[in-house]
């Protein structure tokens, strides 16, 4: 047992995958970040174009 317990603490396995997990999860949330504010901006962009040209062009 304690063999066991001193070889899950020098191992480097383990936490190595996690830090990766972690790194990995951030990442993504900060695409899904990106992508979401973007996705609004595009929305009200096109919002705008579609008013000024039915103000030019009438209804």
């Amino acid at each position: 047992m304690l063999r066991f317990i001193r070889r899950l603490l020098t191992e480097e396995d383990g936490p190595t995958a996690v830090e990766y997990a972690v790194m990995l999860a951030l990442i993504v949330g900060v695409c899904f970040t990106s992508i979401n504010a973007l996705a609004d901006r595009t929305g009200e962009s096109f919002d705008t174009s579609a008013a000024e040209l039915s103000a030019v062009l009438g209804p």
